[in-house]
């Protein structure tokens, strides 16, 4: 076909040609060992874009002689399957049907029911694709009936050689160096699509036969990101980034905070940062949240490119400081009682006596101001008394903490 793609033009045909995968297309692989064996279940392929899925299905319609039919959900509905449904045993498909839906979240609800009852004929089989998690966007019914594999993004190693393939097929001549072939592999950021489409561009347009590492630069600028503020990778690179710095690894901090900064997400580092502050690192060292609030008025205040700055200061600073959840465990404790109904009256003399007749109703009469008492403390009971003996908040190990418990150890155990 003159106008044929060069992604299309050197698509793999065989399982033995499809790049990366290993963990579902290797030799021990299940998704290889179920197209091997030639029993075909009905399947959903999740994973970012360019990876693979449409490859495997056709390798699947064809090792099974089976019609493929192709359709989008952006664009498809119900009728059409139902068109399908009509062709078989047809001469058109004899042995049956295998329907590939790309983007099947963007069928709704009522559409993907309606899916049901194709599928469980038999005689249609179904390989339904998402770049998004089917497990929040796919009906459960559905999820019920599939199996599904998950795509990886294609490491560099495994897409360069596909490159150089497609170097050789867009332009047999051409000049191509293995700095250029390994920069295209490692921009396209696992798409291997992306990688043959910049070499098409590059191919196309090589000066004397060559390709530079500067062409190909600008041809593959800014593929290697992948996000969206909606989708999987904006919650999996936030919660990256927070696990680094709860895991005191500043290096793998300051990546993620690149990532997100580059991608112009600065909204999303500065509230991330300040629950970090809260909660990873807590009452370890409380000055983190004043410092980290300061940091993100300054990014806020100065914008970007500046602002990376402070927020970079801030990561850092969280990263090697020392941790503490005590708090956030001690509210989560607290929340998991009063959700189970575990709440109780307040005692009536911690309750409001700050007006006429609360003395008549017995508000406040014995209550005993701790400010009066040697190191403003007294033994009272706050709890009610259905909770008395809850215990919510337990001292982190941290040097703050546990001199806090033993100050309040020292104070609530001396003798009067």
């Amino acid at each position: 076909m003159k106008f044929q793609p060069l992604a299309d033009r050197v698509r793999p045909t065989t399982l033995a040609d499809v790049v990366g995968q290993p963990h579902i297309l290797g030799k021990s692989g299940l998704l290889r060992r179920i197209i091997e064996s030639g029993n075909i279940p009905n399947m959903i392929f999740y994973g970012p874009s360019g990876v693979g899925k449409t490859t495997v299905a056709s390798i699947i319609a064809n090792q099974t002689d089976r019609k493929l039919y192709r359709l989008n959900a952006t664009t498809a509905s119900i009728s059409d399957i139902k068109k399908i449904f009509d062709e078989l045993g047809t001469l058109i498909a004899p042995n049956g049907a295998l329907v590939y839906l790309d983007e099947i979240q963007y069928f709704n609800k009522k559409q993907q029911q309606s899916l049901l009852e194709f599928i469980e004929d038999g005689r249609i089989t179904l390989i339904a694709s998402t770049t998004e998690n089917p497990y929040f966007y796919v009906y459960s019914a559905i999820l019920s009936r599939c199996t599904v594999f998950e795509f990886r993004p294609v490491e560099a190693k495994d897409v360069e050689p596909a490159v150089r393939r497609a170097f050789a097929l867009a332009a047999p001549g051409l000049t191509v160096s293995d700095e250029v072939c390994a920069y295209v592999a490692t921009a396209c950021g696992g798409d291997v699509r992306k990688a043959m489409n910049a070499a098409e561009l590059l191919a196309n347009a090589a000066h004397d036969h060559t390709i530079t590492l500067a062409d190909a630069q600008q041809a593959a600028q800014r593929s290697q990101m992948r996000y969206d503020r909606d989708g999987d990778a904006h919650f999996d690179i936030l919660s990256g980034f927070q696990k680094s710095i709860r895991g005191s690894d500043p290096d793998a901090a300051v990546h993620y905070l690149a990532r997100l900064l580059e991608a112009g997400d600065m909204i999303s580092v500065c509230r991330r940062l300040m629950v970090i502050a809260a909660e990873d690192i807590g009452l370890a060292y409380p000055q983190a949240l004043s410092i980290v609030k300061s940091c993100v008025d300054m990014a806020n205040q100065l914008g970007l490119p500046e602002a990376r700055i402070p927020l970079a200061d801030a990561a850092i600073l969280l990263a090697t400081a020392p941790k503490s959840n005590s708090g956030i465990l001690a509210i989560d404790a607290a929340l998991a009682d009063i959700r189970a109904g575990k709440a109780g009256d307040v005692p009536d003399y911690l309750k409001d006596a700050h007006y006429a007749g609360a003395a008549k109703l017995g508000r406040g009469l014995t209550y005993q101001y701790p400010h009066s008492y040697p190191y403003h403390w007294v033994q009272q009971q706050y709890l009610p008394d259905t909770l008395r003996d809850a215990k919510y908040y337990e001292y982190g190990e941290n040097k703050t903490e546990q001199r806090a418990k033993a100050y309040w150890d020292a104070v609530k155990g001396r003798k009067e």
